[in-house]
């Protein structure tokens, strides 16, 4: 497991994690430390797909200008058919630890791909599972990666939100409260 300090908001819907990243982003929080994941599982009455226009992804579905947005906004987009979850869609970050977990046929206990990545960087393995059963409900993650501060700080900015639950995993927190 990585020493990588994070914090993790679980959302009720993509309206309120947007709400929370334009936040985020107007106290000065480096984009490139966020990443969101979610789906957009109501689809029986509107197109999904996504392409790929040089190095930028488009997206277009129920949610297509919310995801959109991000993957112009976040470092790093993806969309992963994880089995027990579904169509996942991840900006940020996070997408390279869910691919090394992919690449590195990382599995951890009956955790999907994104939870594998999740672990991985540092997440606990039952913080991991709560947010993938947060996924499986439909509710969108949003994370903010950095220093044990910066992760405060934005903790302090996202509990403002009102998110459904907002979690600190970090390594100095918890290397301090063993001492």
């Amino acid at each position: 497991m990585s020493e990588l300090n994070a914090v993790v908001a679980v959302y009720s819907t993509h309206i309120e994690a947007e709400e929370a990243v334009k936040e985020l982003q107007r106290a000065g929080v480096d984009m490139r430390t966020l990443s969101i994941v979610g789906k957009d599982s109501h689809t029986d009455e509107h197109v999904v797909g996504y392409y790929n226009t040089g190095d930028r992804m488009k997206y277009w579905g129920k949610a297509g200008a919310f995801w959109g947005g991000f993957w112009g906004l976040l470092f790093g987009s993806a969309f992963f058919a994880i089995p027990g979850i579904g169509p996942v869609l991840v900006a940020g970050p996070v997408v390279a630890w869910i691919v090394g977990a992919l690449e590195g046929a990382a599995v951890f206990g009956g955790l999907s791909a994104i939870g594998a990545g999740l672990y991985g960087m540092g997440i606990p393995k039952d913080s991991v599972v709560e947010y993938e059963k947060a996924l499986k409900t439909d509710k969108f993650l949003l994370m903010v990666h950095g220093t044990a501060l910066e992760v405060q700080k934005a903790r302090a900015i996202i509990e403002n939100t009102r998110p459904i639950n907002v979690t600190l995993h970090s390594a100095e927190v918890a290397g301090a409260a063993v001492r």
